[in-house]
C-alpha cells in the first residue's frame, strides 16, 4: 500500500547543503526513542562515516546498504556520505535503521522527494529485499507515541506492524518500491528478486490439556482455582508423581484472557526475543513458562552484553512462571524473583543505561518435600537425613515464600481416585466460573483504578466498600501476633480472601473465609518460614 498522494516536501534543495532527513526509532529494551537520520554529502574523499553512538552491527550496515543501493539500480553518491543518528546519546543498534539510512542518503543526493513523517523500520538484503527485524511491534509504539502514525515496513513485518492503534502502515518487499513512492526515477523490482524472509515456519501443535484429566486432589483443585481468579503466586509440595506439574500445566486453561493492553506488552516482548516474525497477532491466552532448574540469574530476568533481551519473567508477563523441582533452583536464582513479583517489572542497570521490562506474572512453584522425595507423612519411606532435607527446604527463602499467596499440600493419589467413576471438572467449567470471579472483583475495584484482588493495596482494606468482619479479621491479627504470618501475609490472605467470597457469590469475606484464605497460606509448614 503506497502512502496518501501529498505534495511532496524536498529537503534543502540548496547548493550551499545537501542534508538528507528520515526517522526510524532506536530501542532500549522495550523503551523506543524516535530518531532523526540525517545524511550530508561533501566533497572529501570517498567514503561513508556513520555518527551518533552506532554499535557494530550499525556499523556493518554501511556494506549492506551500498550492496542494496547498487542491486536496485540506484546507487548512492560516490562522494563521501556523512549519517548522523540523532540523539546522538544514545545508543543506536541492529539493522533496524538499514532503510531509513538508505532512504536519508538518497535523500541527500536528490533521488528521492522526502515526507517529514513517515518512520522507517526495515532492515536490508544485500539483493535490496526488505527483512524483518527484532523489535518491530515496540518500534512501531514508539513512533505512534511520538506523533509519527505512517510507518514503513516489510512485507513480513506487516502483519505486526498493524497490531499497534493508530498506526497507518505501509509495508513493501523491495527497496525499489520504497524509492519509486517517493518519487524515484526508478521501477519496482518486487517480483524480480525473492524475498529473503519467505521461509515456512513448522508451528509445533499446541498439546491441549485439562482440568478434567486430574483425578482427586480436590484441595490442590480448589487452590488452582483460587490463584486463577485472583492472580494469586502458589506453591505445590508434595512427593514425586502427585500431580504437581499437571496441575500447574492446567492453570492457564481457567485463567481471564489477558486484556488488550497486556496482549500488547506481550507481543512486544515476543518481538524482541527469538520468534519475534512469529508475532501477527494480539496473544488472548495467558503465557506459560517453564525454564529448567539450570537456569541462570541471566535466562530468568533478561541480559545480554549488547542489545538487551527479556528473560523468562518477561516472557510470562499476563501469564503463569512455572518453577518445577523448584529446591533444585539456586537460591540466589530464586530470590531474584523477589523485586519482580512486588513491582511486576524487571529493572535491568548496566554502566551505560538501565533497562525496563514489564514482569507482571503468577508464580507456580512445585517441589519435593525432601531430596528423595518421600518425606511427606510419616516420613517412613524418606531416606534423607535431617541435615539433608532442612539444606533442601531453606533453598525456598522465607522472603521468597512470603509472597506465595497460596501453599498447598499436593498428597498421593490413590486407586480410589483412579477408580472413580464420578468425572472432575473441566477446565471449561472452572473457567466459567472464575470468569465470575474476576467480574465480580473488577466491579469493585473499578474505582480505586484496580482490576484483580493480587493488586489491592493492604491500606485499601481500611476502605469501607472492602472491610472485612470483625471476628474474621480477628483471627488473621492473632495469627500476626503469634509470627505466623507477617505483614505482608496479613495483606495477601485478605486478598485471598476476598477472592474466595468472589467465587462463592459472598459480598463481603466471612471468618470462614479468612480461616480459608489462612489456611491455605500455613498447611505445608509455610509459617516457619515468614
Amino acid at each position: 500500500m503506497e502512502p496518501t498522494p501529498q505534495a511532496p516536501v524536498v529537503l534543502n534543495m540548496h547548493s550551499a547543503t545537501r542534508i538528507g532527513r528520515s526517522y526510524s526509532v532506536a530501542l532500549t529494551g522495550m523503551k523506543g526513542q524516535l530518531v532523526s537520520v540525517e545524511a550530508d554529502i561533501g566533497n572529501a574523499l570517498p567514503g561513508f562515516t556513520l555518527l551518533g553512538l552506532p554499535d557494530q552491527s550499525l556499523q556493518e550496515a554501511k556494506d549492506r546498504i551500498r550492496a542494496a543501493a547498487r542491486n536496485s539500480g540506484l546507487n548512492l553518491t560516490r562522494r563521501h556520505l556523512t549519517v548522523n543518528l540523532t540523539p546522538a546519546s544514545i545508543h543506536k543498534r541492529g539493522s533496524l535503521f538499514d532503510l531509513a539510512i538508505l532512504m536519508a542518503a538518497w535523500g541527500a543526493d536528490y533521488a528521492v522527494q522526502q515526507e517529514t513523517g513517515p518512520v522507517f523500520l526495515a532492515a536490508l538484503g544485500l539483493d535490496g529485499s526488505l527483512q524483518s527485524a527484532p523489535g518491530i511491534l515496540p518500534a512501531v509504539i514508539a513512533a505512534v507515541e511520538a506523533g509519527h502514525t505512517d510507518i514503513i515496513v516489510a512485507k513480513s513485518s506487516q502483519s505486526q506492524a498493524q497490531l499497534v492503534p493508530g498506526a497507518v502502515v505501509h509495508a513493501y518487499q523491495h527497496v525499489t518500491e520504497v524509492a519509486h513512492a517517493f518519487g524515484a526515477p526508478i521501477e519496482p523490482l518486487p517480483q524480480a528478486i525473492p524475498a529473503a524472509h519467505s521461509v515456512a515456519r513448522q508451528e509445533t501443535p499446541e498439546q491441549v490439556v485439562d482440568l478434567a484429566e486430574i483425578h482427586g486432589q480436590h484441595e490442590a483443585r480448589w487452590a488452582l482455582e483460587i490463584a486463577a481468579a485472583g492472580g494469586h503466586n502458589l506453591l505445590l509440595l508434595g512427593p514425586p508423581g502427585a500431580g504437581k506439574t499437571m496441575l500447574a500445566q492446567r492453570l492457564p486453561t481457567i485463567m481471564p484472557a489477558m486484556d488488550t493492553s497486556i496482549a500488547l506488552e506481550q507481543a512486544a516482548i515476543r518481538s524482541l526475543s527469538q520468534g519475534y516474525d512469529t508475532v501477527t497477532t494480539l496473544p488472548t491466552r495467558p503465557p506459560f513458562q517453564t525454564p529448567h532448574h539450570a537456569a541462570t540469574v541471566s535466562a530468568l530476568l533478561g541480559g545480554g552484553s549488547g542489545a538487551v533481551r527479556p528473560g523468562a519473567v518477561s516472557m510470562a508477563h499476563g501469564g503463569v512462571l512455572f518453577l518445577d523441582e523448584a529446591a533444585e533452583f539456586k537460591r540466589p536464582v530464586l530470590d531474584t524473583l523477589r523485586q519482580p513479583l512486588e513491582t511486576g517489572k524487571v529493572m535491568l542497570h548496566r554502566a551505560k543505561h538501565t533497562v525496563e521490562f514489564p514482569a507482571s506474572f503468577q508464580l507456580v512453584l512445585a517441589t519435593n518435600p525432601c531430596p528423595c522425595g518421600y518425606g511427606y507423612g510419616t516420613g517412613k519411606a524418606c531416606s534423607c537425613t535431617s541435615l539433608q532435607r532442612r539444606r533442601y527446604a531453606a533453598k525456598l527463602s522465607g522472603p521468597l515464600l512470603d509472597r506465595v499467596d497460596l501453599q498447598v499440600t499436593v498428597e498421593p493419589v490413590t486407586s480410589q481416585h483412579l477408580r472413580a467413576t464420578s468425572s472432575a471438572e473441566s477446565s471449561a467449567v472452572v473457567a466459567a466460573r472464575v470468569a465470575q470471579a474476576v467480574k465480580r472483583a473488577q466491579q469493585r475495584l473499578a474505582p480505586y483504578g484496580f482490576r484483580r484482588n493480587h493488586q489491592v493495596p493492604l491500606k485499601l482494606f481500611s476502605e469501607p466498600e472492602l472491610q472485612i468482619a470483625d471476628t474474621g479479621r480477628r483471627n488473621l491479627e492473632d495469627a500476626l501476633d503469634a509470627q505466623q504470618i507477617s505483614a505482608r501475609g496479613f495483606g495477601r490472605i485478605l486478598r485471598v480472601a476476598w477472592t474466595i467470597a468472589d467465587l462463592l457469590g459472598s459480598k463481603r469475606p466471612t471468618a470462614e473465609h479468612i480461616d480459608m484464605a489462612l489456611y491455605l497460606r500455613l498447611n505445608t509448614g509455610g509459617g516457619n518460614h515468614v
